[in-house]
């Protein structure tokens, strides 16, 4: 039996799968070697299955479908996974260091020890030296060096006598002061020291030292700082073998259990916001969608309406909103609704004599939400309706025409029947995006007013979702990724109940 040959494309395709199996494993192991681990997992799984998959022809038809799973997982399940993870941690801003990590860098810190001498430079040529004297004569000096080469490590021996160069001024010092602070001076005895001040340099040592059970000893004070795996710091101990309050930053990650969510319904300071946000999230997203539908819908059978002239003028004029890009409409809103300058404000008091408060009164400020969001919404309602109302036959509006039915009674009876249907899966999805409408929340009024004695940063307009957000990056009492990530499962667990409720509640299944 002959054996077929190579063909060029062959060769091209296994030349391609070779690289793309040296980079992935170049990536896998690089990832591995810094620690990143499940990132390491994720690449060999995704990157393994995908060279597997185009290197058989048995696997072709996957070959199709291995794209959209890998971006799902990678896009998706990745974060969702991570997301939930942290939510099972202490992780914040001062808890994301490892164990390992954290305790290393507290090993790296030094302290300044009594021991100090000062230091003079001498020009040698187009370099410089050293020299270190003590309180009681001793000198020491270095070998010429040069500025500018990082972290260096001079050795000093003792001088005999002065370089022959006068000493450089404390302008030169001053300017050279970020190179001097790099460079560590070695006494014969083995002292490293450092520079302390403009004129001085200081021994240097250690502060901590760690002991057999990981705990860590303060060489300067003698104290001794024990890990709380609970808490994730060294903590100090008190004579009862309680811990005390004190605590070493940074801190490190531990896993705390369902405590992130504990919290949510049993901390009163974020119990009370979370549900008073929450209930606002489902009403300001549900009247989005009633609002921006019935409102799309009306203007829709608008521009249906054969007897309007210049149609073409005003579906363009109506659509303008949509083609706007959303944060230049939402800045443009928040300088209209300015309490002081605002236009609107301006006209409802030539008008009225009043201006309302529209930033500073919570009930006002989630009105011009409404308001806002409604115009940003209709359009692209609007134009779903226009499309839709083509496909209902015109026979059935010439039927209730025998029958003597009114223009409402087709609306109601005809129109809005044929258009809620094939408009309940689009709603359900504006539902869903005006649940976690981030963008107009931030631009336009970031959440504010804020709520008073809340333990998290909370506001009357905020949204589960630009809540998280201020919990994750506004915490007064430090980042709390973990609080963050637990109400972020949270509302992924919100948004898909509430869609598969809304889709049971319309007797929609999925095929």
């Amino acid at each position: 039996m002959t054996k077929t040959a190579w063909s060029p494309h062959d060769a091209l395709k296994w030349l391609a799968l070779a690289a793309s199996a040296l980079l992935a494993a170049y990536l896998i192991v690089l990832m591995y070697v810094q620690g990143e681990y499940l990132f390491a997992i994720l690449t060999l799984l995704l990157l393994g299955s995908g060279l597997a998959i185009f290197a058989q022809r048995r696997a072709s038809a996957w070959r199709y479908v291995w794209p959209g799973l890998a971006g799902m997982g990678l896009f998706v399940l990745f974060p969702l996974a991570c997301t939930i993870g942290i939510a099972f941690t202490n992780y914040s801003s001062s808890n994301q260091l490892s164990f390992e990590r954290a305790q290393q860098v507290l090993l790296d810190r030094q302290f300044q020890s009594d021991l100090r001498y000062n230091f003079s430079l001498y020009p040698a040529e187009e370099k410089w030296q050293l020299l270190l004297e003590s309180g009681d004569g001793q000198r020491f000096l270095s070998a010429p060096f040069a500025f500018g080469a990082g972290e260096q490590t001079l050795t000093l021996q003792p001088a005999t006598a002065l370089p022959a160069t006068a000493s450089a001024k404390l302008r030169a010092i001053t300017q050279n002061r970020q190179a001097l602070s790099q460079i560590t001076a070695r006494l014969p005895d083995g002292s490293q020291l450092r520079m302390s001040s403009l004129r001085q340099f200081a021994a240097t040592q250690p502060r901590y030292q760690v002991g057999d059970r990981q705990q860590l000893t303060d060489r300067e004070t003698h104290q001794v700082w024990w890990p709380n795996h609970d808490t994730g710091f060294y903590q100090t101990k008190n004579s009862a073998d309680q811990w005390n309050s004190d605590k070493l930053s940074p801190g490190f990650t531990v896993t705390v259990g369902w405590k992130n969510f504990l919290r949510v319904f049993t901390d009163q300071g974020i119990q009370k916001p979370f549900f008073a946000i929450f209930l606002w999230t489902v009403f300001f997203s549900a009247i989005s969608v009633l609002l921006t539908v019935a409102v799309g819908m009306v203007l829709a059978c608008l521009m249906q309406w054969e007897a309007l002239r210049g149609r073409a003028t005003y579906r363009l004029l109506l659509i303008l909103p949509y083609a706007v890009p959303a944060f230049i409409s939402i800045l443009i809103f928040k300088g209209l609704f300015n309490q002081s300058f605002g236009e609107i404000n301006l006209i409802l008091e030539s008008l009225f004599g009043i201006k309302p408060g529209w930033f500073s009164d919570p009930t006002l400020a989630r009105l011009m939400l409404i308001i806002v969001n409604s115009w940003l919404g209709y359009p692209y309602m609007m134009i779903l309706c226009m499309g839709l109302l083509k496909a209902i036959p015109d026979d059935l509006y010439e039927a209730s025409a025998l029958d003597g039915a009114t223009p409402t009674q087709n609306f109601f009876r005809i129109t809005l029947p044929l258009l809620l249907k094939p408009l309940t899966p689009l709603m359900i999805a504006s539902f869903a995006f005006n649940f976690n409408n981030f963008v107009l929340i931030q631009l336009l009024t970031n959440g504010g007013p804020d709520r008073i004695g809340t333990t998290t940063p909370a506001g009357y307009t905020d949204l589960l979702v630009s809540y998280t957000w201020r919990i994750a990056f506004e915490g007064g009492g430090g980042q709390d990724f973990g609080l963050a990530a637990a109400i972020a499962t949270l509302i992924f667990l919100l948004v898909g109940g509430l869609a598969l409720l809304n889709l049971k509640a319309t007797r929609m299944k999925f095929d």
